[in-house]
């Protein structure tokens, strides 16, 4: 059906549900369950939810090469085909909304709805600023200051703020725990990603959900990303970088109304 020929599906992957088919693409340092995990029964109540995690993520090995943008699009779409799904929705988050844009410009045919969430369409002098010091600290080792930094970037100032000592202490050491091993890699590619060209010409109905307190993708690039995609709608989260941590059911809800609104 598509006009692309795909690669095998050599990722490791995520598979729940049935229903109409629902691709993830997840964020930088993350993998699927990192990303979606709050949310991904909800999303698989009324969907057959596919994820796929980039190399060092999950039981994706570690890349000995920089990552290629179009390599991750082909294989979400490659492993939304392998488990039998013709036609699917695409869920992208953070790094994993190029991710997503890219594989509905290249597979025009197979992609219903497009869900964009705290995501960019290129860098900006922020996001190159900041993963530039993200890339540094995952290769330095020193995963408690990775933490620290992830923890004050990702978090919004409203959920940061009101977090007892104790409390703070454990989310750095849940995310030093869950540092994906491949990070650097994800944190380099995410300066070079560039999908403004593809956005004009995308088919598929889409939402932006703009994350309204977020340090890592300005609001300046959700608007882009709303304003260039053809018939785009905007909606915003009152969040940092994280609605899964702040606010999973409202984030659930967002995704699932579109879903349904949009159904092939």
């Amino acid at each position: 059906m598509s006009a692309r020929t795909l690669p095998e599906a050599a990722f490791s992957r995520t598979v729940l549900g049935s229903g109409p088919g629902l691709a993830l693409a997840h964020g930088a340092g993350s993998s699927v369950v990192g990303t979606y995990g709050p949310i991904l029964d909800g999303l698989a109540a009324h969907h057959t939810v596919v994820g796929i995690d980039y190399p060092g993520s999950g039981d994706t090995p570690r890349s000995t090469a920089p990552l290629q943008l179009d390599d991750l699009a082909d294989q979400l779409v490659a492993a939304a085909v392998a488990e039998g799904l013709e036609t699917f929705a695409l869920s992208g988050y953070s790094l994993g909304g190029p991710v997503a844009v890219r594989a509905a410009a290249r597979h025009p045919e197979r992609v219903t709805a497009l869900v964009l969430t705290a995501t960019f369409p290129h860098r900006d002098n922020r996001l190159a600023l900041a993963a530039s010091v993200w890339r540094q600290l995952a290769e330095s080792g020193d995963r408690e200051l990775l933490a620290e930094y992830l923890t004050m970037m990702a978090l919004g100032a409203d959920a940061l703020q009101v977090m007892p000592d104790e409390q703070l202490q454990q989310a750095i050491g849940f995310t030093a725990a869950s540092v994906a091993d491949g990070t650097p890699e994800h944190a380099e590619l995410a300066p070079r990603v560039d999908v403004r060209d593809d956005l004009p010409h995308i088919k598929a109905p889409t939402l932006v959900i703009s994350t309204t307190q977020d340090w890592f993708t300005s609001t300046r690039q959700h608007h882009q990303l709303a304003d260039t995609i053809p018939g785009a709608r905007l909606v915003e989260i009152h969040t940092g970088h994280l609605p899964m941590v702040e606010r999973p059911e409202e984030w659930q809800k967002l995704i699932a109304d579109f879903l349904d609104e949009h159904r092939a």
